[in-house]
């Protein structure tokens, strides 16, 4: 049967006539819940933006308001209240100087609080200046009393806006790790490379979330052993980028160690600019490569100039001199708590109340590491212990010999306090890389690369690894790293952020 080509279908007449296309029904497409598009536009950097900015004009608005409503109007300000408005432009005229609306891979709320609070607290004093200088022009007949209110009614917003602020970027962080989470989906992101760093990368991308990255395909001249690398499929060699991005709708490239050349590598990065994707490189010696690193120009070529932790210079004298004040302070406030844990300690069972341990600390010098003692004591044919491959030592196996306050320590980790007076003695500090046993340490100084780098600083009540979660049985090369990255950007800053997030995980774990 011919058809008849001369029909067209936008006549009346070109009409469906068989049944199975009148039975098609119009295609049903299931709208999106509330969560997954609110997901979708804070994961886009304009959505990201507008609601950064947004909440942090909504927390300057509502702290000027508050003032505005609490001010005496017995006394005439008449002339100060109109220009406090000004705070909020300059707030986040500041804001966007710090780079606090730049989306980073590694974000927690504790990395903004600094700069926020520097934010509001600077926006207050120069809105401050303005009004002085302003306020007496318009209202030359009452120069003393307006200006007298004015640090008044600004040092109110300060304090709202000190609260407000930090307050609603931190609902932010929280919804959007919730949905993150919830919808286990970050940005398509394509690595270069099919070495260790790339499996590394990785793993990463889905043991955190939060960092907003989903792998959907390697790249590299080397093929892989399958076709498939940690279940990422292999997409071919770099010259295969612009149909990889179109398979994948990758939006980032992440070239990490790979065995295309360098000058190739610089082609592709500009390839993938092209494409719309943003870039990012592993650089070589990541080793070294700190927070504090910068880049100069020499005739046009571009020099890292890497940043250098002395663990022996003033810096960390000032540190060292804080942990013992703060220990000493710390253990005067907890006495009571101290003093009832030794008692329960000496009724649970017999035996001594602490118990000191060899631990390796700084320059690998071995001291006893005090915790309350929280177990029975051992039996001499049980001490040996097994080390599993790849994991940190978990004990001894066998019965279980915690007593009943033995457990309620270490599940809220307070048979660590007498550590603080290893903080006094000089032998630890308060923050740093955890201490380990000489035997372990030892065997792992041959099998895990820059272990013992750590032993440069003191050893730590807590530390940086333990924050992120590499305690217990986890991996010691990844202790190993989060450790010498806590030394090569050390700050004082750096020691509050990581006793912060301990509260917290103790917090947390005693729920």
């Amino acid at each position: 049967m011919q058809l008849d080509t001369k029909q067209s279908v936008h006549t009346p007449s070109a009409r469906p006539t068989t049944p199975l296309l009148r039975a098609v029904s119009p295609l049903v497409v299931e709208k999106p819940s509330l969560w997954r598009r609110a997901y979708h536009y804070l994961r886009n950097e304009s959505g990201y933006v507008a609601v950064s900015v947004g909440l942090d004009i909504w927390a300057g608005f509502w702290a000027v308001m508050i003032t505005h409503w609490s001010v005496d109007r017995s006394i005439d300000s008449r002339g100060v209240l109109p220009w406090t408005w000004i705070f909020i432009p300059i707030l986040i005229v500041l804001l966007i100087s710090r780079s606090m609306y730049k989306r980073r891979l590694s974000h927690r709320f504790l990395d903004e609080f600094e700069p926020v609070e520097t934010s509001v607290a600077v926006a207050a004093l120069l809105t401050l200046a303005v009004m002085s200088q302003v306020i007496p022009k318009f209202q030359p007949g009452q120069v003393v009393q307006p200006y007298l209110r004015s640090n008044d009614v600004m040092l109110e917003i300060w304090l709202w806006a000190a609260i407000l602020v930090p307050a609603v970027r931190l609902c932010r962080s929280l919804t959007q790790r919730y949905l993150r989470r919830k919808f286990s989906f970050g940005k398509p992101a394509i690595i270069v490379g099919t070495g260790p760093m790339a499996h590394q990368i990785i793993t990463r991308m889905r043991q955190v979330p939060d960092f907003g990255l989903r792998p959907v395909g390697i790249l590299d001249d080397v093929r892989p052993s399958t076709n498939e690398a940690e279940g990422v499929p292999y997409l071919g060699t770099a010259d295969n980028l612009e149909r990889a991005v179109a398979t994948t709708r990758a939006e980032k490239l992440i070239i990490a160690h790979s065995a295309v050349p360098d000058d190739q590598l610089s082609i592709i990065a500009q390839r993938a600019h092209h494409l719309g994707l943003k870039v990012r490189v592993v650089p070589r010696m990541m080793d070294v490569v700190t927070e504090g690193a910068t880049i100069e120009h020499l005739g046009g070529i571009p020099l890292m100039v890497l940043s250098h932790t002395n663990p022996k210079g003033w810096q960390f004298a000032v540190k060292h001199a804080m942990d013992r004040t703060f220990a000493t302070a710390g253990l005067v406030l907890i006495s009571p708590l101290f003093l009832t844990l030794m008692l329960l300690v000496r009724l649970s069972s017999p035996g001594p109340i602490f118990f000191g341990q060899d631990r390796i600390g700084r320059d690998g010098k071995v001291f006893s590491c005090l915790k309350f003692r929280s177990m029975r004591p051992a039996d001499p044919a049980g001490e040996a212990f097994h080390l599993k491959d790849g994991a940190a030592p978990g004990g001894v196996e066998g019965e279980d010999r915690r007593t009943w306050i033995g457990k309620i320590m270490r599940k809220t980790s307070m048979d660590e306090l007498p550590q603080l007076l290893n903080v006094i003695r000089g032998e630890m500090s308060l923050v740093g890389p955890r201490p380990e046993r000489p035997e372990f340490v030892e065997l792992f100084e041959m099998q895990i690369r820059r272990y013992g780098d750590r032993h440069r600083v003191k050893a730590g009540m807590t530390g940086w690894a333990q924050v992120h979660g590499l305690r217990g049985q986890t991996s010691i090369a990844d202790r190993a790293e989060f450790d010498n990255y806590y030394i090569e950007n050390w700050s004082i800053l750096l020691d509050l952020k990581t006793l912060a997030l301990t509260v917290l995980a103790v917090l947390k774990s005693a729920e």
